[in-house]
């Protein structure tokens, strides 16, 4: 491509999503993607990844980000959350160097998986190599795989942790650290390996913290890690605007009824259903197979395989609906 052409010309656009917007994307400043100096293959990616315009928590953390502060930002998901820190952190890795350069820690396996998805996708022009690493994956793959090239490591905080106690994964010169779903990072469960994490990087790091709420263990941990922090808030509410909730109360033996009542009056086209016990998860998706529509299952106690096969046809929409145990809160 000549630096002469209309370079936007050349690239391989996916069709304009048309579906209804809510404010909580809309509502922004009228910047774009290239207000904020991007290297052009990252405009590339970022283009033919589908987005248009930076949505407002975009906007508002972005050039933060790419200016080197400590960002703490509170945005709900479905807002461009993750776009938010995965573009910063493409912009200033350098792809000649061989070194872990940027840390992504998140809480949960799935929401690696989707997260390093989306940094192969926006980096596909910029030669920058991204590794996924959770518990309940072979050690050694790791291992042969952190011989070669990684720049941007994304991974559940116990097997982080266990890579750089092993001297493994080097973060002595990394220089980015991001935590996504920063609340639930720093619950109880969570807190004492992200202390002991940090302790492998350098002192003048760059932390990036997202979260859809503040606790006050966010508060205590940004004033004890985080260097004068840029502060966004750009919610009132949980839920995006334009979404509406409501609340049955039913009896045990009237839940699968009440499904079924919910599936033949609205127009679903995915679901996830939520149970409390992983045989509740197996029998309830059969429950609904048998009512005639198609329901996939998904728990801790299967393979890590299946459960990677089980998320990419859901998200292909291949199965409409799927039947999962504590998705959100499985950490590992």
């Amino acid at each position: 491509m000549s630096e002469t052409s209309d370079w936007k010309s050349d690239l391989n656009l996916p069709q304009k999503d048309t579906r209804p917007q809510t404010e909580d994307v809309l509502n922004t400043k009228g910047k774009s993607f290239e207000d904020f100096n991007l290297k052009r293959e990252l405009l590339m990616g970022i283009f033919e990844a589908g987005f248009e315009k930076p949505s407002p928590i975009q906007e508002e953390s972005i050039p933060m980000a790419l200016a080197g502060r400590d960002v703490l930002a509170r945005a709900k998901n479905g807002t461009g959350k993750t776009a938010s820190f995965i573009i910063p952190c493409l912009q200033l890795v350098k792809p000649k160097l061989n070194k872990i350069q940027a840390l992504i820690l998140v809480p949960t396996r799935e929401l690696a998986l989707q997260t390093s998805q989306v940094v192969r996708t926006l980096g596909k022009h910029l030669g920058v190599q991204c590794m996924v690493t959770t518990g309940g994956t072979s050690l050694r793959d790791d291992i042969v795989r952190l011989n070669d090239p990684v720049h941007i490591l994304v991974g559940t905080p116990g097997r982080v942790l266990d890579l750089a106690s092993r001297k493994i994964a080097d973060l002595s010169e990394c220089p980015i650290f991001v935590m996504d779903e920063a609340d639930k990072m720093l619950s109880r469960e969570f807190k004492g390996i992200i202390e002991q994490i940090l302790e492998f990087f350098p002192q003048n790091r760059q932390a990036l913290l997202f979260s859809a709420t503040f606790p006050i263990t966010v508060k205590a941990f940004m004033e004890k890690h985080l260097n004068k922090p840029y502060e966004i808030n750009l919610m009132d509410e949980l839920t995006l605007k334009g979404i509406s909730q409501f609340y049955a109360f039913v009896e045990e033996r009237q839940k699968l009824h009440c499904l079924n009542t919910l599936f033949s009056k609205l127009q679903i086209n995915q679901s996830i259903i939520f149970c409390n016990s992983t045989n509740r998860v197996e029998l309830l998706a059969k429950k609904i197979t048998e009512l005639g529509y198609s329901c996939y299952y998904s728990h801790a106690k299967m393979p890590q395989q299946a459960r990677n096969k089980v998320f990419h046809e859901f998200r292909q929409g291949k199965v409409r609906n799927l039947d999962v145990f504590r998705l959100v809160d499985q950490r590992y």
